[in-house]
């Protein structure tokens, strides 16, 4: 499913149009990435948790040419999915 899946699914269960549903999505969207910007958690119960978590500097290397390259800290985002969405896909 990609966004316009969603769009159209969210449009069908409302009764919205598509334009207003892509509203709400985007919406939704928008809501969570600046509670992440803000280091913030979003807790959707039955469905899951979205948090910022910190990756430590490392190295690697390039898989061309075998060379060590340094890796940069970075904040990422995990996803924890909650029971209600575990037991459905079960």
């Amino acid at each position: 499913m990609n966004k316009m899946d969603l769009i159209a699914a969210v449009a069908e269960q409302t009764d919205l149009s598509r334009a207003k549903a892509g509203e709400v999505v985007d919406a939704v969207f928008g809501a969570i990435e600046a509670a992440l910007k803000k280091q913030d958690e979003v807790r959707l119960v039955g469905f899951g948790t979205f948090a910022t978590a910190q990756r430590k500097a490392g190295t690697g290397r390039n898989p061309r040419t075998g060379e060590e390259m340094a890796i940069p800290a970075s904040t990422t985002v995990r996803f924890k999915a909650g029971k209600g969405l575990k037991d459905a896909v079960q």
